[in-house]
């Protein structure tokens, strides 16, 4: 999945030998050039010929052996393909840059099968990739093999981004990326695709029609699983899809000491049901290190992967605030901004480093530079969707206020029979029965087995609103999200909330 401003074409060059550099049609020297051609990449499991990975290649009209550039590395969401079109790069090209276009693993014209950001296989495509380049004498070097890069990219192409760096980093201890500005990507697959092994149906039945039959076999049919049951299956299937999903992303390589040294512009959608804030956060907050976080941006928008909460009912205004008041017309001419200076180090005027930009669902820019939570809401108790005596939107404050990150409901949970869950939000309105969910985003909370008060740290989706005076804020507990439809067709089993308390990170007015 991609952002719209992401193009697709389709691919019907017909594929070149690996290893091969052929231009399209004769060029002279003060021309743009675009070239065509694969390299060979690590085999799949258990076998022995090489993956082919397929790009194209566009050098910027002036670029020599005597006036190099630097490279920006590009690819496309999940069930894509590689852009061919030197159009629409231009602005790149016009700059300055030159740019590589690929079709990932088993997309496009690339051979194997679709791993999802497997550091051993998509993540040694894309330095295969960076060796090619490193090959050509029109692209500026920091030293021998070392070429000048930074990537661009949304969802499945922010994740190629990361895949790419963090493989780099754990093989031969350093990147050869000097930026990187992923769009709408993820911290951790499993728990995007299902938080608290509560599965995004909606989403995962279009992710699968979009490139299902790009899996293994294997998994394939564990995913088919997933989006009939709404949960994350048991036994050897689950087993399947926990091995699967281990690697395939910046959270297993934190978890094994890694972090990335450097500057990373993080584009992620506030309103995105796929990957959510949260995990743009969480890449911001772990994936980096603190002197790259100081030279960084998280850039929050209504945008991305964004389907209407109809139930329970949501609201978000569409657009890119925050892009503007940084003084950039939209996040392309951000990203454009942001590898000028981190790739020719070009005063750019460019600000704000290190702090987090978030659009609010009415479509007001809020910089913090600390969103951690800072005010406590009593709760009481919940039973089922229902405070006792009220309805399922329960009031937690009263407006002008302005609220921001990830808030955290803590509670004693109880159900009578396993398979209990409910869906949780933040939500504004003037009453309860009017308050609609902010940002269009729910967050899970499931249980496996029948419990009696056990304690639990619920996250809600992270989130950034303004309450006007005559509005409040509420708490939305719900049986049923349509993010997450199906969940095996049962009847909704209640949980009791005891002693719960909700944190969130308010405001401060004057910011």
């Amino acid at each position: 999945m991609r952002r719209r401003r992401i193009i697709r074409v389709a691919c019907t060059l017909t594929v070149l030998g690996s290893a091969v550099l052929v231009p399209l049609s004769p060029a002279s020297a003060a021309d743009q050039v675009t070239t065509n051609g694969c390299v060979n990449s690590v085999p799949e499991p258990g076998t022995t010929t090489p993956v082919r990975i397929c790009y194209s290649l566009f050098k910027p009209a002036g670029a020599s052996a005597t006036r190099t550039v630097p490279l920006i590395f590009h690819s496309h969401g999940w069930g894509g393909s590689r852009t061919k079109n030197p159009a629409a790069f231009k602005s790149w090209l016009d700059a300055g840059y030159g740019v590589l276009s690929f079709d990932q693993r088993s997309f496009g014209e690339s051979t194997g099968v679709a791993h999802v950001m497997n550091p051993d296989l998509e993540g040694r495509d894309v330095i295969r990739l960076i060796d090619r380049v490193a090959s050509l004498d029109w692209v500026t070097k920091q030293r021998p093999g070392d070429p000048l890069i930074g990537a661009i990219g949304g969802s499945y192409g922010g994740a190629y981004q990361f895949a790419g760096a963090f493989t780099e980093l754990r093989d031969k201890g350093r990147t050869r990326f000097d930026a990187l500005a992923p769009e709408i990507t993820w911290w951790d697959l499993k728990q995007s695709l299902a938080p608290a092994e509560a599965a995004r149906t909606l989403w995962l039945a279009i992710l699968y029609k979009n490139g299902g039959a790009k899996l293994p076999p294997a998994v394939r049919a564990a995913f088919v699983r997933l989006i009939a049951t709404g949960t994350w299956p048991s036994g050897q299937a689950g087993r399947r899809l926990d091995a699967f999903f281990a690697k395939n992303g910046p959270a297993w390589h934190v978890k094994h000491g890694r972090k990335l040294d450097i500057p990373v512009l993080i584009g992620q959608g506030l309103s995105d049901n796929l990957f959510n804030l949260n995990q743009g956060l969480q890449n911001f907050d772990k994936a980096l290190t603190e002197r790259a976080r100081s030279r960084s941006l998280l850039v929050g928008y209504n945008l991305g992967h964004t389907l209407k909460s109809v139930l329970p009912p949501g609201f978000a205004k569409p657009g890119d605030p925050c892009s503007v008041a940084l003084g950039s017309p939209n996040f392309a001419a951000l990203e454009q901004r942001f590898m000028a200076l981190n790739l020719k180090q070009q005063r750019t005027g460019l600000t704000g480093f290190g702090t987090y930009h978030l659009a609010t669902a009415d479509g007001r820019c809020v910089t913090q530079r600390d969103l951690s939570p800072n005010t406590r809401y009593e709760v009481g108790k919940v039973i089922g969707t229902t405070k006792v005596g009220l309805s399922g939107n329960i009031r937690l404050a009263r407006g002008p206020l302005t609220v921001a990150g990830v808030p955290h409901l803590d509670a004693k949970v109880s159900s009578l029979l396993p398979g209990a869950r409910a869906f949780f939000a933040l939500s504004v309105g003037t009453t309860p029965l009017n308050a609609k969910v902010v940002q269009n985003n729910t967050m899970p909370l499931r249980e496996k087995k029948a419990v009696h008060g056990a304690r639990r740290s619920i996250e809600l989706p992270g989130i950034a609103v303004d309450v006007p005076a005559g509005k409040s804020l509420f708490l939305t507990v719900s049986p049923v999200a349509d993010m997450y439809a199906g969940q095996n067709g049962r009847v909704p089993i209640p949980l009791i909330l005891d002693h719960a308390v909700l944190e969130v990170h308010r405001v401060h007015l004057s910011h």
